[in-house]
């Protein structure tokens, strides 16, 4: 199919996926155009580099008069100039995740990672042991691996990585993205409720990994949380191969004997004895499903300890992004209640003898929303003194349908612990100064840049 096409035009370029995907078609040795509401560097210099002409802002005229397809990002939604124009025009259109399918994916040994929580660091993890063994995957990764360097890479290879989100696939296709990437292996790493903006309830979730699990021919496999009961559930009538991964006793791959410190965790699967660079239960389990995936495809243990114990790790995940006068900053995009928990978990590992501070942003579309009112003060509170930001975009949400910020930090503060609400990062910072001191450590969670607080706290603390 992709012989027929020639130019191919991008409508939100300079978002991550749809920027890699456009720079591998130029590659090729498609003629590549795209818009964008915004064209800055790095992504405007990088798609430059490779030959593809950028137009900022959404205009019916940013079409070519030769294009033969048009591909669509995700953000973009009825009223957008472009879009309209390409409906008038009756001309052909393709979603990121289809394009992907049509032109990188078939006749491939796809792998995919998915679950609400730890999939960047499974699939840049994984990615990471199909190189280091010499099969040279090609990937496409929401995040930046720092052994890899760069989030995507889609050249010609027999295997592909995929990060494979349950969230929407365009306007006119709501199904979750992973169902076009045509599994031959899935990982679930876990199952719960996320995407408020788009999803009604946990069962809507569900239903769409069971039909993702619905498509892996018998021949490949799928990879569970043996210990997540909607996992489970979910996996239930699934015809491939299918093996749990977990921390029970009755899981068919059993990861026991773990062990943490500062530098890291250390644990036994496959009767092999593995180390990681990362701390907590969520990242054992991360690395535990990445290890199974590449024994299937037979790598051998030795070849995958050696790999496991190399990576170095995701940026944004318990990334340190610096000293100051003895205190450390550190960057995690964590913002749901699980991944909040879970990474102040693993840093209490880390630094076992230090005071914690977590500095929130509700920044997501799910904890933006009064969905997690309750859940949060609990995650948030294995920290020792918690400040939450005001909720971003807080205008587009109805008070009654809005996260309370002053009842969340009222929650924790009953029980005992230092909580503040702060309406911005000025105030934030002169919040925390008086309070803290040397040796303690600072995590930004956030999905987002949280107005470059991570460098104003290393120079102004």
């Amino acid at each position: 199919m992709s012989q027929d096409f020639r130019h191919i035009h991008f409508i939100g370029i300079c978002g991550t996926a749809m920027g890699a995907v456009a720079a591998a078609m130029r590659e090729q040795g498609y003629i590549v155009t795209g818009s964008d509401a915004s064209v800055y560097p790095p992504m405007s210099t990088f798609l430059e580099s490779k030959g593809i002409k950028l137009s900022e802002g959404y205009k019916p005229e940013n079409l070519p008069a030769n294009a033969d397809l048009i591909v669509v990002g995700n953000a973009i939604s009825r009223g957008n100039p472009e879009i309209e124009a390409v409906l008038n025009r009756k001309l052909y259109y393709l979603s990121l995740p289809e394009t992907l399918k049509q032109f990188f994916l078939r006749g491939k040994h796809n792998l995919v990672v998915t679950g609400t929580h730890g999939k960047t660091t499974t699939t840049s993890l994984l990615t990471w042991i199909l190189k280091s063994a010499g099969l040279n995957p090609a990937y496409m990764i929401g995040g930046i691996a720092k052994n890899l360097g760069q989030g995507a890479s889609l050249h010609d290879a027999r295997h592909v990585v995929l990060e494979g989100d349950e969230y929407d696939t365009a306007f006119f296709d709501k199904r979750s993205k992973f169902l076009h990437y045509l599994p031959e292996l899935v990982i679930v790493n876990n199952i719960e409720f996320d995407h408020a903006d788009i999803f009604d309830n946990l069962d809507a979730i569900k239903l769409s990994f069971r039909r993702l699990l619905n498509i892996v021919p018998e021949s490949g496999m799928v990879l569970i949380n043996g210990d997540d009961k909607n996992c489970i559930d979910v996996a239930e009538n699934c015809r491939a191969q299918l093996v749990e991964v977990g921390f029970s006793a009755n899981a068919s791959r059993h990861i026991k004997d773990v062990a943490y410190d500062a530098h890291g965790s250390a644990f036994t699967l496959l009767d092999t004895r593995f180390t990681i660079q990362m701390v907590g239960e969520y990242n054992v389990r991360n690395a535990a499903m990445a290890i199974s995936a590449a024994h299937f495809y037979g790598i051998p243990l030795s070849a995958i300890a050696k790999a496991v114990a190399a990576f170095e790790g995701v940026k944004r995940r318990q990334e340190v992004r610096g000293e100051v006068r003895g205190m450390t900053v550190i960057d995690d995009f964590g913002h749901h209640p699980t991944a909040i928990r879970e990474t102040l978990r693993g840093l209490r590992h880390q630094y076992p003898s230090r005071r914690l501070w977590a500095i929130f942003e509700p920044r997501s579309n799910t904890t933006r929303r009064a969905v997690f009112q309750h859940e949060l003060p609990a995650a948030l509170g294995e920290a020792d003194g918690v400040i939450l930001a005001q909720v971003a975009r807080m205008d587009q949400l109805a008070a009654d349908n809005r996260l309370d910020p002053a009842k969340v930090v009222a929650d924790i503060a009953a029980t005992g612990r230092p909580a503040f609400y702060e309406p911005d990062v000025t105030a934030i910072i002169a919040r925390l100064k008086p309070l803290v001191k040397e040796r303690d450590v600072i995590v930004i969670l956030s999905n987002g840049g949280f107005g470059g607080i991570h460098e104003r706290l290393l120079k102004e603390l």
